[in-house]
């Protein structure tokens, strides 16, 4: 019997392009099921999607960004993500995204013993590549992929979250937030030898984004950011 296989689309942080080539790839893994993409469709950008959520039956989620400076893709496939892995729905999950926030996803699934792919770009942070089983680049519909096992080059610690939480509740504010600036200070008081790239970012933002149960909320400056627990 054919695994059953759950596509779920980050359609903000991936071309529109790439679906003839992914949902090829993912033929020879099993059968897809579920097809899902997650966007914002108010949003004139978005209309490039059109012709391939037609053609290849794609289930369009639509969801309205409350929050400046975080998309709400990301946090609409982490639930349906979550609400199937508890459902016993699918026996692989495929994430089709270059975005590092679903790092924490995959690690989740892996922990109940399911597969998990990504596939996305070139760019992709080395956090996400190595959190899953298999990771597909899509560059260029050259398709090149790669066994977490053999990430030796890319191979980073797990996030503890107990020095995640202790390090946030150290500083915290009322308002149940702090700047990103402070968060980082209080990680390396907690861990003296904290440093992102041990966990396959190149910069403490990123990091930030792929924390689990956390979101970034950007200032009206556009270039200052506060961390909030969820």
């Amino acid at each position: 019997m054919k695994k059953k296989i759950a596509v779920l689309i980050d359609a903000e942080n991936i071309k529109s392009s790439y679906i003839p080539n992914i949902l090829t790839k993912l033929d020879s893994y099993g059968e897809i099921t579920i097809k899902r993409i997650y966007a914002d469709w108010t949003q004139q950008r978005n209309n490039r999607w059109k012709e391939y959520v037609n053609s290849y039956a794609i289930k369009t989620i639509q969801k309205f960004s409350y929050t400046v400076g975080k998309g709400s893709s990301d946090t609409a496939l982490i639930i349906d993500a979550m609400d199937l892995l508890h459902r016993n729905k699918v026996d692989i999950f495929c994430i089709v995204s270059s975005d590092s926030d679903y790092t924490g996803l995959a690690h989740r699934i892996r922990e109940d013993d399911l597969t998990i792919i990504g596939i996305g770009e070139s760019y992709t942070p080395s956090a996400f590549v190595a959190s899953c089983n298999h990771f597909i680049y899509i560059d260029d519909g050259v398709c090149e992929k790669v066994s977490s096992n053999k990430l030796s080059s890319q191979q980073v610690k797990k996030i503890d979250y107990d020095i995640i939480n202790k390090a946030f509740n150290l500083i915290k504010l009322d308002v149940g937030t702090i700047l990103q600036s402070r968060f980082k200070e209080s990680l390396s008081k907690i861990d003296k030898n904290f440093n992102v790239k041990d966990y396959g970012f190149k910069k403490f933002h990123d990091f930030c984004k792929s924390l689990n149960g956390y979101e970034l909320i950007r200032h009206n400056d556009r270039s200052t950011f506060s961390i909030k627990k969820l």
